[in-house]
């Protein structure tokens, strides 16, 4: 029996060309489906694909998890259409509810500079750390961006690098202390920790190969517990904290969206209700009458 999982999955890799982690989450959520369903995909009408999305709200998963698998099927299913293997799209006309969207947790700036000064340039792994930190908060690139950089990719002398998403590239500048932090890896680092020659990758482990999402996972949580900061942190808080610091001292929302890769200004706009509300929690807390 032919599996048009797997030729989805090659329609998305070789024609929409999209990313790793987008293949990685709608193969998930349809393979999800499939066992639930229990039958061949293509059998699927739209009673079953509500049902599911029953099932997914009783089993407590959020209104995002429920959107996103929506968005999954819907793509797989409009596939089936254009392929002939379906007369129609059976979730084409199905419209979950929207997911309340939660402002994202932030550092302040002082708990950024807590933060990007644990890491001590006392071994190559510090020096290394130490740019990885500085860069994420520098750009507000994403993670899976920050491992996938190669040295190419870094322009020191005019202080930029070139981040890359599925086939959409962007330039994003760099200040000061990031251009001296990378500087340093690279011209004291990088060529001791690499184990062959011919490495492309900017960052690498300790075994000279390049860094994976869940080897910086893990440097983010040691310097969390090490700097004290009483936060969950993660890749993505550097990233909301680079979007947030930048919103507070002046930046407009469409520089920022095209730094951060945003396709929609919807998702930049998060950022100034955040802001929002910070001024408010300041107003409260300092107007004598408020």
């Amino acid at each position: 029996m032919q599996d048009f999982v797997i030729d989805f999955e090659r329609y998305l890799r070789d024609e929409m060309k999209r990313s790793d982690n987008t293949l990685l989450s709608y193969i998930r959520d349809i393979r999800q489906f499939e066992r639930y369903f229990n039958r061949p995909l293509a059998e699927a009408e739209g009673s079953a694909i509500e049902a599911y999305l029953g099932y997914l709200t009783s089993a407590g998963k959020s209104q995002a998890t429920i959107m996103r698998t929506v968005a999954s099927l819907r793509c797989f299913y409009q596939f089936l259409y254009e392929q002939g293997v379906k007369s129609y799209n059976p979730i084409r006309d199905i419209k979950p509810k929207k997911a309340e969207r939660k402002l994202p947790q932030v550092l302040t700036s002082k708990e950024v500079d807590v933060l990007l000064g644990q890491p001590k340039c006392t071994d190559l792994k510090g020096y290394r750390d130490r740019a990885m930190l500085e860069l994420l908060y520098a750009t507000g690139i994403r993670v899976s961006e920050l491992v996938g950089l190669n040295l190419n990719d870094v322009n020191l002398s005019a202080s930029f690098i070139r981040c890359r998403n599925g086939v959409k590239e962007r330039i994003v500048p760099l200040y000061p202390a990031a251009v001296r932090s990378l500087s340093d890896y690279i011209l004291l680092a990088r060529g001791k920790m690499i184990s062959v020659e011919r490495e492309s990758a900017l960052f690498v482990n300790l075994s000279g190969e390049r860094m994976s999402r869940q080897g910086f996972w893990k440097i983010i949580k040691h310097y969390q517990q090490a700097s004290n900061i009483h936060k969950q942190i993660t890749p993505h808080t550097l990233r909301h904290s680079f979007a947030a610091h930048l919103l507070e001292n002046g930046a407009d929302l469409r520089s920022i969206q095209e730094m951060m890769g945003h396709s929609d200004i919807s998702s930049t706009q998060m950022y100034v209700g955040l802001v929002n509300k910070k001024l408010k929690d300041v107003y409260n807390r300092a107007h004598p009458r408020a």
